[in-house]
Protein backbone atom coordinates (compact mmCIF):
# COMPACT_ATOMS: atom_id res chain seq x y z
CA UNK A 1 0.00 0.00 0.00
CA UNK A 2 2.93 1.95 0.64
CA UNK A 3 4.30 1.83 -3.07
CA UNK A 4 0.67 2.68 -4.05
CA UNK A 5 0.69 6.13 -1.66
CA UNK A 6 3.94 7.18 -3.72
CA UNK A 7 2.82 6.44 -6.84
CA UNK A 8 -0.43 8.68 -6.22
CA UNK A 9 1.95 11.80 -5.23
CA UNK A 10 3.81 10.98 -8.92
CA UNK A 11 0.30 11.32 -10.89
CA UNK A 12 0.54 15.38 -10.35
CA UNK A 13 3.61 14.82 -13.19
CA UNK A 14 1.37 13.39 -15.35
CA UNK A 15 0.50 14.88 -19.29
CA UNK A 16 -1.93 12.85 -20.89
CA UNK A 17 -3.77 13.13 -24.37
CA UNK A 18 -7.29 12.57 -24.04
CA UNK A 19 -9.16 12.56 -27.43
CA UNK A 20 -12.68 11.06 -28.24
CA UNK A 21 -16.19 12.62 -28.08
CA UNK A 22 -17.36 15.25 -25.96
CA UNK A 23 -20.59 15.73 -24.42
CA UNK A 24 -22.85 17.64 -22.01
CA UNK A 25 -24.74 15.61 -19.41
CA UNK A 26 -27.49 17.93 -18.02
CA UNK A 27 -28.95 17.04 -14.79
CA UNK A 28 -32.60 18.97 -13.93
CA UNK A 29 -33.89 18.23 -10.51
CA UNK A 30 -37.15 18.93 -8.91
CA UNK A 31 -40.22 17.77 -6.86
CA UNK A 32 -43.21 16.08 -8.47
CA UNK A 33 -46.60 16.58 -6.13
CA UNK A 34 -49.14 16.06 -9.16
CA UNK A 35 -50.11 13.92 -12.17
CA UNK A 36 -50.51 16.10 -15.27
CA UNK A 37 -54.20 17.09 -15.67
CA UNK A 38 -53.73 16.25 -19.95
CA UNK A 39 -52.08 12.87 -19.88
CA UNK A 40 -50.90 10.30 -16.91
CA UNK A 41 -47.63 11.70 -16.18
CA UNK A 42 -45.91 13.28 -13.06
CA UNK A 43 -45.68 17.28 -13.65
CA UNK A 44 -41.60 17.69 -12.50
CA UNK A 45 -41.47 21.34 -10.60
CA UNK A 46 -37.96 22.21 -11.66
CA UNK A 47 -35.96 23.54 -8.40
CA UNK A 48 -32.20 23.53 -10.24
CA UNK A 49 -30.03 22.04 -13.09
CA UNK A 50 -26.08 21.15 -13.19
CA UNK A 51 -24.51 20.78 -16.46
CA UNK A 52 -21.55 18.07 -15.78
CA UNK A 53 -18.99 17.35 -18.76
CA UNK A 54 -19.90 13.64 -19.96
CA UNK A 55 -18.71 11.37 -22.35
CA UNK A 56 -14.55 11.73 -22.86
CA UNK A 57 -15.09 15.02 -21.31
CA UNK A 58 -15.44 13.25 -17.90
CA UNK A 59 -12.17 11.21 -18.76
CA UNK A 60 -10.71 14.54 -18.94
CA UNK A 61 -12.10 16.33 -16.01
CA UNK A 62 -11.11 12.89 -14.21
CA UNK A 63 -7.45 13.49 -15.40
CA UNK A 64 -7.63 16.72 -13.90
CA UNK A 65 -9.14 15.72 -10.70
CA UNK A 66 -6.02 13.94 -10.05
CA UNK A 67 -4.17 16.88 -10.48
CA UNK A 68 -2.74 15.56 -13.94
CA UNK A 69 -2.11 17.71 -17.20
CA UNK A 70 -4.47 16.97 -19.82
CA UNK A 71 -4.25 17.83 -23.50
CA UNK A 72 -8.24 17.20 -24.47
CA UNK A 73 -9.15 17.29 -27.84
CA UNK A 74 -12.49 16.39 -29.42
CA UNK A 75 -14.89 18.28 -31.55
CA UNK A 76 -18.29 20.28 -31.30
CA UNK A 77 -21.13 21.62 -33.19
CA UNK A 78 -21.20 25.28 -33.74
CA UNK A 79 -24.27 25.41 -31.66
CA UNK A 80 -25.30 26.90 -28.72
CA UNK A 81 -24.52 23.63 -26.84
CA UNK A 82 -21.31 23.69 -28.62
CA UNK A 83 -20.81 26.78 -26.85
CA UNK A 84 -21.68 25.92 -23.28
CA UNK A 85 -19.70 22.98 -23.36
CA UNK A 86 -16.48 25.34 -24.35
CA UNK A 87 -17.84 27.33 -21.18
CA UNK A 88 -18.00 24.68 -19.32
CA UNK A 89 -14.47 23.11 -20.12
CA UNK A 90 -13.09 25.83 -19.64
CA UNK A 91 -14.38 26.43 -16.01
CA UNK A 92 -13.81 23.34 -15.05
CA UNK A 93 -10.05 23.92 -15.61
CA UNK A 94 -9.88 21.24 -18.47
CA UNK A 95 -9.61 23.09 -21.78
CA UNK A 96 -9.09 26.84 -22.89
CA UNK A 97 -10.40 25.40 -26.13
CA UNK A 98 -8.06 26.03 -27.97
CA UNK A 99 -7.62 22.15 -28.80
CA UNK A 100 -11.40 22.00 -29.33
CA UNK A 101 -12.56 21.70 -33.39
CA UNK A 102 -16.06 23.12 -33.80
CA UNK A 103 -17.71 21.42 -37.06
CA UNK A 104 -20.17 23.76 -38.65
CA UNK A 105 -23.62 21.95 -38.60
CA UNK A 106 -23.00 19.38 -36.25
CA UNK A 107 -25.65 18.76 -33.35
CA UNK A 108 -23.28 18.40 -30.18
CA UNK A 109 -24.36 15.88 -28.21
CA UNK A 110 -26.49 16.67 -24.77
CA UNK A 111 -27.95 13.89 -22.26
CA UNK A 112 -30.79 15.43 -19.99
CA UNK A 113 -31.85 13.55 -17.21
CA UNK A 114 -34.85 14.46 -15.36
CA UNK A 115 -34.84 13.35 -11.60
CA UNK A 116 -37.34 13.43 -9.00
CA UNK A 117 -36.05 13.07 -5.37
CA UNK A 118 -33.82 9.70 -6.35
CA UNK A 119 -36.03 8.81 -8.76
CA UNK A 120 -34.89 9.48 -12.79
CA UNK A 121 -38.18 10.13 -14.67
CA UNK A 122 -36.64 10.65 -18.00
CA UNK A 123 -33.97 11.18 -19.95
CA UNK A 124 -33.35 13.55 -23.33
CA UNK A 125 -30.90 13.01 -26.13
CA UNK A 126 -30.13 15.77 -28.66
CA UNK A 127 -26.91 14.65 -30.64
CA UNK A 128 -25.39 13.79 -34.15
CA UNK A 129 -24.11 9.91 -34.87
CA UNK A 130 -21.85 10.46 -37.81
CA UNK A 131 -18.42 10.48 -38.42
CA UNK A 132 -16.94 14.02 -38.22
CA UNK A 133 -15.73 15.71 -41.08
CA UNK A 134 -12.71 17.46 -39.67
CA UNK A 135 -10.80 14.82 -38.53
CA UNK A 136 -7.72 16.07 -40.02
CA UNK A 137 -8.23 18.83 -37.97
CA UNK A 138 -8.13 16.88 -35.20
CA UNK A 139 -4.85 15.46 -36.19
CA UNK A 140 -2.64 18.19 -36.65
CA UNK A 141 -3.80 19.17 -33.30
CA UNK A 142 -3.18 15.63 -31.78
CA UNK A 143 0.65 15.97 -33.67
CA UNK A 144 1.30 19.33 -32.53
CA UNK A 145 0.05 17.83 -29.01
CA UNK A 146 2.14 14.55 -28.87
CA UNK A 147 5.67 15.59 -28.13
CA UNK A 148 4.36 17.48 -25.00
CA UNK A 149 2.47 14.21 -23.19
CA UNK A 150 3.52 10.83 -21.98
CA UNK A 151 0.40 8.94 -22.80
CA UNK A 152 -2.86 9.06 -24.77
CA UNK A 153 -6.61 8.00 -24.08
CA UNK A 154 -8.43 7.39 -27.19
CA UNK A 155 -12.51 7.41 -25.37
CA UNK A 156 -14.84 6.14 -27.77
CA UNK A 157 -18.34 6.62 -27.45
CA UNK A 158 -19.26 6.03 -31.06
CA UNK A 159 -20.62 9.64 -31.52
CA UNK A 160 -18.27 9.98 -34.76
CA UNK A 161 -14.92 11.59 -33.69
CA UNK A 162 -12.79 8.38 -33.78
CA UNK A 163 -13.28 7.61 -37.49
CA UNK A 164 -11.47 4.20 -38.38
CA UNK A 165 -9.01 6.27 -40.26
CA UNK A 166 -8.03 8.81 -37.67
CA UNK A 167 -7.93 5.76 -34.84
CA UNK A 168 -5.50 4.33 -36.78
CA UNK A 169 -3.26 7.21 -37.52
CA UNK A 170 -3.32 8.47 -33.51
CA UNK A 171 -2.25 4.82 -32.44
CA UNK A 172 0.56 5.12 -34.85
CA UNK A 173 1.95 8.54 -33.86
CA UNK A 174 1.88 7.76 -30.69
CA UNK A 175 3.35 4.11 -31.45
CA UNK A 176 5.92 5.98 -33.24
CA UNK A 177 6.68 8.41 -29.95
CA UNK A 178 6.77 5.71 -28.02
CA UNK A 179 3.34 6.69 -25.65
CA UNK A 180 1.65 3.96 -24.51
CA UNK A 181 -2.19 4.18 -25.75
CA UNK A 182 -4.97 3.29 -23.80
CA UNK A 183 -8.59 2.89 -25.35
CA UNK A 184 -12.15 3.25 -23.71
CA UNK A 185 -13.68 0.97 -26.23
CA UNK A 186 -17.04 1.15 -28.36
CA UNK A 187 -18.58 -1.54 -31.13
CA UNK A 188 -18.08 -5.04 -31.61
CA UNK A 189 -14.93 -4.76 -33.95
CA UNK A 190 -11.82 -3.97 -31.80
CA UNK A 191 -9.77 -4.82 -34.71
CA UNK A 192 -9.83 -0.98 -35.31
CA UNK A 193 -7.84 -0.43 -32.37
CA UNK A 194 -4.83 -2.54 -33.49
CA UNK A 195 -1.78 -1.36 -32.12
CA UNK A 196 -2.98 0.22 -29.17
CA UNK A 197 -1.12 -0.84 -25.48
CA UNK A 198 -4.30 -1.51 -23.55
CA UNK A 199 -8.42 -1.74 -23.91
CA UNK A 200 -10.47 -1.19 -21.12
CA UNK A 201 -14.22 -3.03 -21.95
CA UNK A 202 -16.89 -3.87 -18.63
CA UNK A 203 -17.51 -7.48 -18.90
CA UNK A 204 -20.98 -7.07 -20.96
CA UNK A 205 -18.14 -5.68 -23.58
CA UNK A 206 -15.75 -7.66 -24.04
CA UNK A 207 -18.26 -10.56 -24.08
CA UNK A 208 -19.82 -8.85 -27.07
CA UNK A 209 -16.75 -8.07 -28.95
CA UNK A 210 -15.81 -11.67 -28.92
CA UNK A 211 -18.62 -14.10 -28.83
CA UNK A 212 -17.50 -15.93 -25.40
CA UNK A 213 -18.21 -15.60 -22.27
CA UNK A 214 -16.60 -13.67 -19.76
CA UNK A 215 -18.41 -14.76 -16.61
CA UNK A 216 -15.53 -16.74 -14.32
CA UNK A 217 -11.81 -15.92 -14.13
CA UNK A 218 -10.84 -18.17 -16.82
CA UNK A 219 -13.70 -17.58 -19.06
CA UNK A 220 -12.19 -13.85 -18.93
CA UNK A 221 -9.06 -14.60 -19.27
CA UNK A 222 -9.84 -16.91 -22.76
CA UNK A 223 -11.61 -14.00 -23.76
CA UNK A 224 -9.03 -11.35 -23.27
CA UNK A 225 -6.45 -13.33 -25.04
CA UNK A 226 -8.47 -14.04 -27.71
CA UNK A 227 -8.93 -10.04 -28.00
CA UNK A 228 -5.26 -9.77 -27.40
CA UNK A 229 -4.19 -12.30 -30.22
CA UNK A 230 -6.98 -11.20 -32.86
CA UNK A 231 -7.04 -7.77 -32.71
CA UNK A 232 -3.40 -6.95 -32.06
CA UNK A 233 -3.71 -5.22 -28.70
CA UNK A 234 -1.09 -5.42 -26.38
CA UNK A 235 -3.43 -6.02 -23.14
CA UNK A 236 -6.63 -5.92 -21.95
CA UNK A 237 -7.91 -4.57 -18.34
CA UNK A 238 -11.45 -6.01 -17.92
CA UNK A 239 -13.92 -4.36 -15.71
CA UNK A 240 -16.11 -6.64 -13.83
CA UNK A 241 -18.45 -4.57 -11.78
CA UNK A 242 -18.69 -6.37 -8.30
CA UNK A 243 -16.03 -9.13 -9.79
CA UNK A 244 -13.30 -6.25 -9.62
CA UNK A 245 -10.60 -6.02 -12.12
CA UNK A 246 -8.84 -8.32 -14.39
CA UNK A 247 -5.54 -7.07 -16.06
CA UNK A 248 -4.73 -9.99 -18.89
CA UNK A 249 -1.19 -10.14 -20.94
CA UNK A 250 -0.10 -12.45 -23.42
CA UNK A 251 1.99 -14.15 -20.53
CA UNK A 252 0.56 -12.60 -16.82
CA UNK A 253 -2.67 -12.10 -15.19
CA UNK A 254 -3.72 -10.52 -12.59
CA UNK A 255 -7.23 -10.62 -10.58
CA UNK A 256 -7.83 -7.62 -8.38
CA UNK A 257 -11.31 -8.07 -6.06
CA UNK A 258 -13.77 -4.87 -6.21
CA UNK A 259 -12.98 -2.45 -3.39
CA UNK A 260 -15.37 -2.79 -0.67
CA UNK A 261 -17.63 0.38 -0.98
CA UNK A 262 -21.30 0.68 -1.56
CA UNK A 263 -22.66 1.22 -4.85
CA UNK A 264 -25.13 4.36 -5.45
CA UNK A 265 -23.91 5.34 -9.05
CA UNK A 266 -22.18 3.02 -11.88
CA UNK A 267 -22.23 5.62 -13.97
CA UNK A 268 -18.87 7.05 -15.60
CA UNK A 269 -17.01 4.32 -13.54
CA UNK A 270 -15.18 3.47 -16.66
CA UNK A 271 -14.02 7.18 -17.43
CA UNK A 272 -12.48 7.40 -13.89
CA UNK A 273 -10.57 4.02 -14.50
CA UNK A 274 -8.92 4.46 -18.33
CA UNK A 275 -8.16 8.22 -16.52
CA UNK A 276 -6.49 6.69 -13.62
CA UNK A 277 -5.08 4.18 -15.61
CA UNK A 278 -3.24 6.28 -18.44
CA UNK A 279 -2.11 8.89 -15.79
CA UNK A 280 0.10 6.39 -14.01
CA UNK A 281 1.28 4.70 -17.16
CA UNK A 282 2.04 7.95 -18.12
CA UNK A 283 4.36 8.64 -15.42
CA UNK A 284 5.98 5.69 -15.45
CA UNK A 285 3.91 3.30 -13.04
CA UNK A 286 3.89 -0.51 -14.07
CA UNK A 287 0.66 -1.94 -15.57
CA UNK A 288 -0.09 -3.81 -12.52
CA UNK A 289 -0.01 -0.69 -10.12
CA UNK A 290 -1.70 1.25 -12.79
CA UNK A 291 -4.59 -0.73 -12.46
CA UNK A 292 -4.46 -1.37 -8.51
CA UNK A 293 -5.01 2.62 -8.33
CA UNK A 294 -7.78 2.40 -11.37
CA UNK A 295 -9.61 -0.26 -9.40
CA UNK A 296 -9.48 1.87 -5.95
CA UNK A 297 -10.24 5.12 -7.77
CA UNK A 298 -13.55 2.75 -9.37
CA UNK A 299 -14.17 1.90 -6.14
CA UNK A 300 -14.80 5.28 -4.86
CA UNK A 301 -16.62 7.36 -8.39
CA UNK A 302 -19.23 4.18 -7.84
CA UNK A 303 -20.08 5.75 -4.21
CA UNK A 304 -20.72 9.10 -6.15
CA UNK A 305 -23.61 10.79 -7.78
CA UNK A 306 -23.85 10.77 -11.83
CA UNK A 307 -21.06 11.69 -13.61
CA UNK A 308 -18.64 12.06 -11.29
CA UNK A 309 -14.50 12.66 -10.61
CA UNK A 310 -11.96 11.11 -8.08
CA UNK A 311 -9.35 13.09 -6.63
CA UNK A 312 -5.78 12.30 -5.52
CA UNK A 313 -6.74 13.42 -2.09
CA UNK A 314 -9.10 10.94 -1.88
CA UNK A 315 -6.81 7.66 -3.11
CA UNK A 316 -4.73 8.50 -0.31
CA UNK A 317 -7.76 8.38 2.78
CA UNK A 318 -8.53 5.15 1.01
CA UNK A 319 -5.59 4.05 1.33
CA UNK A 320 -5.94 4.86 5.14
CA UNK A 321 -2.83 5.71 5.62
CA UNK A 322 -0.92 7.06 9.15
CA UNK A 323 -2.76 8.83 12.25
CA UNK A 324 -5.59 9.29 9.73
CA UNK A 325 -6.31 5.69 9.35
CA UNK A 326 -8.86 4.89 12.32
CA UNK A 327 -11.20 8.29 11.15
CA UNK A 328 -10.15 9.50 8.18
CA UNK A 329 -13.51 8.47 6.03
CA UNK A 330 -15.04 10.96 8.46
CA UNK A 331 -12.64 13.56 7.50
CA UNK A 332 -12.96 15.49 4.29
CA UNK A 333 -12.34 18.66 2.22
CA UNK A 334 -14.90 21.30 0.98
CA UNK A 335 -16.13 19.52 -2.23
CA UNK A 336 -15.50 15.76 -1.12
CA UNK A 337 -18.35 17.05 1.59
CA UNK A 338 -20.28 18.78 -0.92
CA UNK A 339 -20.62 15.76 -2.93
CA UNK A 340 -21.62 13.14 0.02
CA UNK A 341 -24.29 15.45 1.03
CA UNK A 342 -25.79 15.53 -1.92
CA UNK A 343 -25.44 11.86 -2.27
CA UNK A 344 -27.46 12.14 1.60
CA UNK A 345 -30.11 14.18 0.41
CA UNK A 346 -30.88 12.08 -3.20
CA UNK A 347 -31.23 9.10 -0.11
CA UNK A 348 -34.13 10.98 1.72
CA UNK A 349 -31.80 12.27 4.93
CA UNK A 350 -31.78 15.57 6.39
CA UNK A 351 -28.11 16.81 6.46
CA UNK A 352 -27.40 19.20 9.48
CA UNK A 353 -24.55 21.29 9.95
CA UNK A 354 -22.83 23.30 12.54
CA UNK A 355 -19.28 24.58 13.40
CA UNK A 356 -16.82 25.77 16.14
CA UNK A 357 -13.06 26.25 16.75
CA UNK A 358 -13.65 22.47 19.00
CA UNK A 359 -10.68 22.99 21.13
CA UNK A 360 -10.51 21.07 24.23
CA UNK A 361 -13.94 19.10 23.77
CA UNK A 362 -15.87 19.56 27.01
CA UNK A 363 -18.95 18.93 28.20
CA UNK A 364 -20.72 21.99 26.45
CA UNK A 365 -19.17 20.81 22.93
CA UNK A 366 -20.86 17.59 23.19
CA UNK A 367 -24.27 19.10 24.41
CA UNK A 368 -24.64 21.11 20.94
CA UNK A 369 -23.32 18.46 18.75
CA UNK A 370 -25.78 16.29 20.14
CA UNK A 371 -28.74 18.53 19.58
CA UNK A 372 -27.34 19.11 16.33
CA UNK A 373 -27.68 15.55 15.33
CA UNK A 374 -31.11 15.29 16.72
CA UNK A 375 -31.98 17.81 13.94
CA UNK A 376 -31.24 16.22 11.55
CA UNK A 377 -30.51 12.32 9.78
CA UNK A 378 -26.54 12.95 9.07
CA UNK A 379 -24.31 15.89 10.82
CA UNK A 380 -21.42 17.52 9.34
CA UNK A 381 -18.94 19.63 11.87
CA UNK A 382 -17.33 22.85 9.99
CA UNK A 383 -13.87 23.27 12.08
CA UNK A 384 -12.00 26.15 12.29
CA UNK A 385 -8.14 25.50 11.00
CA UNK A 386 -5.41 26.17 13.04
CA UNK A 387 -4.53 29.84 11.72
CA UNK A 388 -8.36 30.43 11.59
CA UNK A 389 -8.78 29.62 15.39
CA UNK A 390 -5.30 32.07 15.48
CA UNK A 391 -6.84 35.16 14.32
CA UNK A 392 -10.23 34.77 16.13
CA UNK A 393 -8.62 33.60 19.41
CA UNK A 394 -5.13 34.92 19.95
CA UNK A 395 -1.42 33.25 19.25
CA UNK A 396 -1.48 30.94 22.35
CA UNK A 397 -4.44 29.05 20.66
CA UNK A 398 -5.51 26.42 19.70
CA UNK A 399 -4.35 23.82 22.63
CA UNK A 400 -4.52 21.37 19.73
CA UNK A 401 -4.06 21.09 16.35
CA UNK A 402 -6.56 20.39 13.44
CA UNK A 403 -5.39 17.45 12.87
CA UNK A 404 -6.01 16.32 17.01
CA UNK A 405 -9.65 18.04 17.22
CA UNK A 406 -10.79 16.83 13.53
CA UNK A 407 -9.67 13.25 14.93
CA UNK A 408 -11.94 13.62 18.26
CA UNK A 409 -14.45 14.95 16.52
CA UNK A 410 -14.80 12.00 13.66
CA UNK A 411 -14.72 9.69 16.89
CA UNK A 412 -17.68 10.98 18.09
CA UNK A 413 -21.21 8.65 17.09
CA UNK A 414 -23.43 11.56 16.69
CA UNK A 415 -20.52 13.36 13.73
CA UNK A 416 -20.90 12.27 10.80
CA UNK A 417 -18.16 14.24 8.77
CA UNK A 418 -15.86 17.08 9.69
CA UNK A 419 -14.55 19.52 7.26
CA UNK A 420 -11.54 21.69 8.05
CA UNK A 421 -12.23 25.40 6.96
CA UNK A 422 -10.13 28.55 6.98
CA UNK A 423 -11.91 31.52 6.62
CA UNK A 424 -12.95 32.96 9.77
CA UNK A 425 -16.46 32.32 8.75
CA UNK A 426 -18.01 29.15 7.45
CA UNK A 427 -20.54 31.16 4.89
CA UNK A 428 -18.30 29.65 2.09
CA UNK A 429 -18.43 25.85 2.98
CA UNK A 430 -22.07 26.79 3.82
CA UNK A 431 -22.75 27.74 0.58
CA UNK A 432 -20.95 24.20 -0.59
CA UNK A 433 -23.23 21.88 1.58
CA UNK A 434 -26.61 23.16 1.15
CA UNK A 435 -27.53 22.22 4.35
CA UNK A 436 -30.96 21.13 5.52
CA UNK A 437 -30.88 22.26 9.10
CA UNK A 438 -28.01 24.54 10.40
CA UNK A 439 -27.46 24.79 14.19
CA UNK A 440 -25.47 27.24 16.47
CA UNK A 441 -26.16 27.79 20.43
CA UNK A 442 -28.24 30.10 21.58
CA UNK A 443 -26.30 32.89 22.37
CA UNK A 444 -26.98 33.56 18.80
CA UNK A 445 -29.99 34.70 16.83
CA UNK A 446 -31.21 33.47 13.80
CA UNK A 447 -29.93 37.05 12.61
CA UNK A 448 -26.70 36.61 13.48
CA UNK A 449 -26.24 33.32 12.56
CA UNK A 450 -24.12 33.28 9.69
CA UNK A 451 -25.45 31.21 6.61
CA UNK A 452 -29.15 31.76 8.54
CA UNK A 453 -30.16 33.77 5.29
CA UNK A 454 -29.14 31.45 2.94
CA UNK A 455 -30.07 28.44 4.30
CA UNK A 456 -34.09 29.68 5.00
CA UNK A 457 -33.73 31.32 1.57
CA UNK A 458 -33.83 27.91 -0.47
CA UNK A 459 -36.54 26.30 2.98
CA UNK A 460 -33.40 25.34 5.03
CA UNK A 461 -33.91 26.17 8.97
CA UNK A 462 -32.19 27.64 11.86
CA UNK A 463 -31.75 25.78 14.90
CA UNK A 464 -30.49 27.49 18.34
CA UNK A 465 -29.15 25.01 20.46
CA UNK A 466 -29.41 25.43 24.52
CA UNK A 467 -26.11 26.33 26.20
CA UNK A 468 -24.45 24.00 28.77
CA UNK A 469 -23.68 26.78 31.88
CA UNK A 470 -20.51 27.34 33.06
CA UNK A 471 -18.59 25.67 29.90
CA UNK A 472 -16.12 26.73 27.45
CA UNK A 473 -12.73 26.24 26.72
CA UNK A 474 -11.39 29.47 27.66
CA UNK A 475 -12.37 28.46 31.09
CA UNK A 476 -10.93 25.23 30.98
CA UNK A 477 -7.70 27.22 30.06
CA UNK A 478 -7.89 29.56 32.82
CA UNK A 479 -8.71 26.38 35.40
CA UNK A 480 -5.59 24.88 33.97
CA UNK A 481 -3.10 27.57 34.58
CA UNK A 482 -4.49 27.57 38.15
Amino acid sequence: MSDLARHIDTLSRANVLCLGDVMLDRFVYGSVERVSPEAPIPVLRIERELPKLGGAGNVAANLVALDAACRFVSVVGGDGVGGDLLALLKREGVSDGASIIVEAGRQTTVKTRFIAGQQQLLRTDVETVAPITVAGRVLEQVRRDLPEVGGVILSDYGKGVLTDELVAQVIAAANAAGKPVVVDPKGRDYRRYRGADIVTPNRKELMEATGLPARTDAEVVTAARNLIETCGIGAVVATRSEQGLSVVTRDGVVHLPAEAREVFDVSGAGDTVVATLAAALAVGVGLADAARLANLAAGIVVGKVGTAVVRTAELLSALHEQEWRHGEEKVATRDEAAERAERWRLRGKRVGFTNGCFDLLHPGHISLLKQARAACDVLVVGLNSDESVKRLKGDSRPVQNETARATVLASLGCVDLVVIFGEDTPETLIRALRPDTLVKGADYTVATVVGAEFVMGYGGKVVLAELVQGQSTTNTIKRLKG
